[in-house]
């Protein structure tokens, strides 16, 4: 049998703090969501003049990064380059940049998926916060 990692609230905690770090420094409020590999919600943070669809968006993100076990602008580029028959996938919706999974050896343990602000900068915001696992 097999064995993983996997995330912890300590962890998880972690993450979200980093990232809201990183969004605070910038001055982006955004969403943080972050989901285990299943993409269950483990966190769900909204800061301050987010609009609302930004949770959705976030934790979608999130979860299409962690079932995919790659980042969700994947899917974005794959659809852009004319593939849109992939807009019928299942359990996944979330498929624009901002999602990223969290890897730790060679494993997809989870995800962080990031709203609010251009897709790029939801993406660093969600990098940061994984970083912080080291």
């Amino acid at each position: 049998m097999q064995t993983k990692p996997m995330l912890t609230l300590e962890d998880v905690k972690k993450i979200a703090a980093a990232a809201e770090a990183e969004a605070l420094a910038n001055k982006w409020p955004v969403v943080i969501a972050i989901v285990d590999d299943g993409g269950h919600p483990l966190w769900l943070q909204r800061m301050d003049k987010v609009a609302p669809l930004s949770a959705h968006i976030a934790l979608a993100k999130a979860k299409t990064a962690a079932l995919g076990c790659r980042e969700s602008r994947i899917y974005e580029e794959m659809i852009n380059g004319g593939r849109v028959s992939f807009l019928s996938a299942p359990e996944v919706e979330g498929m624009l940049e901002g999602g990223v999974p969290i890897v730790v050896d060679g494993h997809t343990i989870g995800a962080v998926g990031v709203s609010g602000v251009k897709s790029i900068e939801d993406a660093q915001v969600a990098k940061a916060g994984i970083a912080a696992l080291g």
